[in-house]
């Protein structure tokens, strides 16, 4: 029997799985996945009151106990929004200084201060925000409709900002509201170079009203997107998209930001008693991810954190 001619239908021979020519496309830092999680914590935000939600973290005091329970339970990064004596969001500068030198004094989380402030806070105090020298600060790449507010940031404040972090040696994380603001990091990026440190580290905010929803296919895409310079990435999931997004991020290969500024429901019925509860399941599905906690000695590495 004469033998059989390779198929031409599978290509023959140079189709075999093995091929020992075969190489492997190279994957692009920004999905290749870490083997650990980096977990940021949003314990208060600037939108739920305090009489709305008296769980929520407001005072100095409360921030630090939050601080600290959250770092025993897995976070390495915490991204602070402080609030006054009447628990209203300020920018206060002595303030925002005091809550940096408690988070050092009694952590070693990574510091990141919001430079979005509250919707209403006038540009020149968020610019301010950097006086208080916090590890990191978020930098948000565009304007975004925030439920039934503006959430204002014209590029020329976005520039301003950007170019007064690298002075400041103070890394940013930017944040992206839609896919727009993904361009704009392509076009940022390319007027103004890399960040301090040489990492380019985003956040994904997904589910605002107005801004990209919540789910796995809206973060596809916004990866998908990313400049090639970028080195890493978290997701938020606002509300009840928390764990939808925490899912796809993991499975992605990104890390994750959670925390009662985002979604003040543990579960169906359920409200969140403290922001360690995030923090622990974040943790325990990091683990099943085989992708556990990050330290926070390597949340620096990751972030190139200035010494302080």
């Amino acid at each position: 029997m004469p033998a059989a001619s390779p198929s031409p239908r599978f290509g023959g021979a140079r189709c075999l799985w093995h091929d020992a020519g075969m190489t492997t496309p190279p994957i692009p830092a920004a999905t290749r996945p870490h083997p650990s999680t980096l977990i940021t914590v949003a314990p208060t935000g600037a939108e739920t009151t305090k009489d709305a939600f008296p769980a929520l973290p407001t005072t100095i005091e409360e921030l630090v106990e939050t601080a600290v329970r959250c770092e025993a339970a897995g976070a390495a990064m915490i991204h602070l929004h402080i609030r006054d004596a009447d628990h209203k969001p300020t920018l206060e500068l002595s303030r925002l200084t005091e809550a940096v030198e408690a988070m050092r004094e009694n952590t070693t989380l990574v510091i990141q201060l919001s430079t979005g402030g509250s919707v209403h806070d006038p540009l020149d105090q968020r610019l301010a925000v950097l006086d208080a020298l916090p590890d990191s600060c978020s930098l948000t790449v565009g304007t975004t409709n925030f439920g039934d507010d503006v959430f204002l940031n014209p590029w020329p404040f976005v520039c301003d900002l950007y170019e007064l972090s690298q002075e400041r040696e103070v890394v940013p994380e930017f944040e992206l509201f839609d896919l727009g603001q993904v361009a704009a990091l392509h076009r940022l990026l390319a007027l103004f170079g890399l960040p301090f440190g040489g990492r380019v580290h985003c956040d994904f905010v997904l589910g605002v009203p107005g801004g990209m929803p919540g789910t796995a296919d809206a973060l596809v895409a916004g990866v998908q997107g990313l400049p090639a310079a970028v080195t890493s990435w978290s997701a938020t999931g606002i509300g009840r998209t928390s764990l939808d997004v925490a899912f796809a991020a993991l499975s992605k290969g990104g890390h994750l930001r959670v925390g009662m500024e985002d979604t003040l429901t543990f579960a169906r019925g359920v409200a969140v008693s403290h922001n360690e509860e995030l923090v622990a399941r974040a943790a325990q599905l990091a683990e099943l991810a085989q992708r556990p906690a990050m330290s926070t000695d390597g949340a620096r590495e990751l972030l190139q954190i200035k010494a302080h």
